[in-house]
């Protein structure tokens, strides 16, 4: 017999009663924040945890926060728009007005209301009202919602031994992931090599296929413009993005935080040069020479550097993404490289990349080849193979023994 069974068998060995949450705990109220004022307060690192909805929570300090109710006392906070969920925080606190909290004068108490209601989050999504990303729970969902109420020693057990398996599952979590990583930098590595080699055997012709220059298959090749006196990067009427050899990653273009900005008059001036279109290949000509990508969607707020090229092919000869993987071939990537000039910062001249030399199957036949491509690019970047089974089962597994800790039979009078 457990140490559980035995408190249970001492205290309530003809089961619990069960009460609503508002008989039991104090029910403690946010404090009212625009997002015009989280804006303000979020670029402060403070003291004070606030909760803002979903997922969002920042710091802030007590004094920035406007009719601060500063929770400092272990609660339970009902997160009850968006994502619904629960959160046991100990430390100084607040929340914006939408959601509430719970607390009581035994701290075990409420611990142990946190492991209840995490145990029914699936009842309380369920009961959620709204479509799509905001749903919303009310107040009566949560205050009318009956839990089982043990004697404390039983709570303080049942705490116990959660908060244990809590931290082995985020212990063994955390230990699985890193495995995981290396064992997903290993395979993407074998997998590349593989892939490599895979795509350089398709890729190769011998003279039966006809071989022409670049400048040949290709409506223009153009490349984008560097500010000079032309323009600035980062105005602060800069809405645009400006695109370097940085943002071409894994055959398209990928912004982020570091990425330069250009106001809508530089967006034109370097579209009159580069002449942007849904099909064109991007090739980084300067620096890191031979990044690709093919431009799928409109680029309505983005455009290219001087020194990134922009090819547009003709579509009746020569597909897009059949180029791209023709430029990260070992051969074509050797005759590039060739013809290369430059001291520090080296480039591919434009005149000499129209003379360069590919191979032109007929247009049925690159696209059998796209196709076999495109799905072993797939599998060799895909990285979200994810979280492995382990994981999953241990969440469950978890999930399975604290609902097993948190049923009890209603108490029978005797």
């Amino acid at each position: 017999m457990t140490k559980l069974d035995e408190l249970i068998q001492k205290f309530c060995p003809n089961g619990v009663d069960y009460k609503r949450v508002k008989e039991v705990f104090n029910r403690l109220k946010g404090t009212p924040i625009t997002a015009g004022k989280m804006k303000e307060i979020e670029a402060k690192d403070g003291e004070i945890r606030v909760f803002a909805g979903g997922k969002t929570v920042i710091n802030a300090h007590e004094k920035d926060i406007p009719n601060s109710n500063i929770i400092k006392v272990p609660a339970v906070l009902v997160q009850s728009r968006g994502v619904i969920d629960v959160v046991y925080y100990d430390k100084p606190f607040t929340f914006k007005n939408e959601m509430w909290a719970y607390t009581a004068d035994k701290i075990t108490l409420v611990k142990y209301l946190y492991y209840v209601l995490k145990n029914n989050l699936e009842y309380f999504r369920t009961a959620a009202s709204g479509m799509g990303s905001l749903p919303q729970i009310s107040l009566s969902v949560t205050e009318d919602f009956k839990i089982p109420l043990p004697p404390l020693p039983v709570q303080r057990e049942i705490v116990r031994i959660l908060d244990k398996f809590s931290a082995l599952t985020a212990e063994l979590q955390a230990e699985l992931q890193a495995e995981l990583q290396a064992e997903l930098q290993a395979e993407l590595q074998a997998r590349k090599k593989q892939y490599e080699y895979y795509r350089d055997e398709l890729l190769v012709f011998d003279n039966t296929i006809s071989w022409r220059k670049l400048d040949d298959v290709i409506i223009s090749l153009n490349t984008g413009l560097n500010p000079r006196h032309f323009f600035n990067l980062n105005t602060p009427d800069a809405n645009n993005y400006y695109v370097t050899i940085r943002e071409i990653q894994n055959n398209t273009i990928v912004f982020s935080e570091k990425t330069d900005k250009i106001n809508d008059k530089a967006l034109k001036l370097c579209n009159n040069r580069s002449n942007l279109e849904i099909g064109d290949v991007i090739f980084s000509g300067t620096g890191t020479i031979g990044e690709t990508a093919v431009i799928e969607k409109e680029p309505l707020n983005w455009n290219i550097k001087e020194g990134i090229y922009v090819i547009k092919p003709d579509q009746t000869l020569l597909n897009s993404r059949y180029l791209m993987y023709l430029f990260r071939t070992k051969l074509i990537r050797t005759n590039i490289m060739k013809k290369v000039a430059g001291g520090t910062v080296k480039s591919i001249p434009m005149s000499e990349m129209r003379k360069l030399i590919i191979p032109i199957p007929s247009i049925e036949t690159q696209n059998e080849l796209i196709n076999i491509l495109d799905r072993f690019d797939t599998l060799c970047n895909d990285l979200s193979c994810g979280l492995p089974a382990e994981i999953e089962a241990r969440q469950k597994q978890y999930e399975y023994y604290r609902n097993k800790l948190l049923s009890f039979y209603p108490l029978r009078h005797v």
